[in-house]
């Protein structure tokens, strides 16, 4: 599972096996609907989930949150280093 931050400070979630290609795929305008015209984007974060079934219920959990709670757990998940990127996220001085 990952998530990322779209050029206009949009949050994308999504679940692969393989990240980088995913990445690349998004950032070509070939990966999903969503990320199209957004490029480029960058991972926030991402998790290992041990199995698709599970991943797919995290990532609906996660996108039913609001975008507070999202940047906010986002920030818990990895606060070394996401702190340039959340800044750039919310707007924050």
């Amino acid at each position: 599972m990952y998530v990322l931050r779209c050029s206009d400070n949009s949050l994308y979630c999504g679940i692969t096996k393989d990240l980088e290609r995913r990445l690349g795929q998004h950032n070509a305008g070939t990966g999903a609907r969503y990320t199209r015209g957004r490029g480029p984007v960058a991972v926030l974060h991402s998790w290992t989930v041990p199995a698709r079934e599970a991943a797919l219920r995290e990532e609906h959990a996660f996108k039913a949150l609001t975008r507070k709670k999202k940047l906010a757990f986002l920030k818990e998940s990895n606060p070394t280093g996401l702190a340039g990127l959340l800044r750039d996220c919310t707007g924050a001085a």
